[in-house]
């Protein structure tokens, strides 16, 4: 048996098309089946058979007096005598009527079966459709942070682009924390290296020395332990780090410093 007549006979076509309920479009098609595949026609034959045996099996009889009513009324009008036929005892019709119910609860306990497997391969298809639109999501989330990496790693690879190494005095010996600053495109980046511990009330500030004040350039922790992009300053004179209370500062305290280097201009 091909896939192609497989999958028909599992969609549950040909028992809507003998119970007539199919759709024209619906008939066509199972019409065309059973012209063309034998295996479908004979599924066709024997699901004919079985509903003819379920018919059979639930008839309703007539009540006798509706038989008596009608020879009366024959007998009345004169008209020539009906022989009565009396109905041979046949031995098998009981086991006509047991045949015929099995051949109903087969009939079905294969289409609750097939509607079953239909319902399984839908939930199937829907759980393999989701988790495909998720593994795009995550393979474009990925591509969005390869990209962010690459134009970084440009950044970083650029003839234009200065490196700035803040490293601690006496009072952070272990502190870290390179910068990347490049005057052509306007762009600077921070990478914390290493902080040394403080308390839980106090942070590492950044900060771009000015002519006349000092710029923040925001907190610094050691969970930022990746490239980050930091406001470019256009004619500072210096980076520096201090030490401020938790939060951070609207002014820098100098006297709390413990890192600073000096910026190139552009007339060096």
């Amino acid at each position: 048996m091909s896939n192609k007549v497989h999958k028909f006979l599992e969609s549950g076509l040909l028992d809507k098309y003998v119970i007539g309920t199919t759709t024209v479009s619906e008939t066509v098609e199972v019409e065309q089946y059973i012209a063309n595949y034998p295996e479908v026609e004979e599924d066709y034959n024997m699901l004919q058979d079985q509903l003819e045996l379920a018919a059979l099996a639930n008839a309703v009889k007539p009540a006798e007096k509706v038989l008596n009513n009608v020879l009366a009324h024959i007998k009345e009008s004169k008209v020539t005598p009906v022989i009565q036929l009396h109905e041979p005892k046949i031995k098998s019709r009981s086991w006509y009527g047991v045949a015929a119910s099995i051949a109903a609860l087969v009939f079905a306990g294969t289409s609750y079966m097939l509607y079953n497997q239909n319902q399984n391969l839908v939930h199937e298809n829907n759980t393999i459709a989701e988790e495909i639109f998720d593994l795009r999501n995550d393979i474009q989330d990925n591509n969005g942070k390869l990209d962010e990496v690459m134009r970084q790693f440009l950044k970083l690879n650029n003839p234009e682009t200065e490196k700035y190494v803040l490293r601690g005095n006496d009072r952070a010996k272990d502190l870290k924390t390179v910068a990347y600053i490049n005057s052509i495109d306007k762009s600077s980046l921070i990478d914390v290296v290493a902080l040394p511990e403080l308390s839980d009330e106090q942070c590492y500030q950044m900060w771009a020395q000015l002519q006349d004040k000092m710029v923040n350039l925001g907190i610094l922790d050691m969970a930022d332990q990746e490239l980050k992009s930091v406001p470019y300053i256009e004619d500072a004179l210096s980076l520096r780090i201090t030490i401020e209370p938790k939060g951070g500062n609207k002014e820098a305290s100098v006297e709390n410093a413990v890192a600073e280097i000096p910026i190139k201009t552009k007339d060096n």
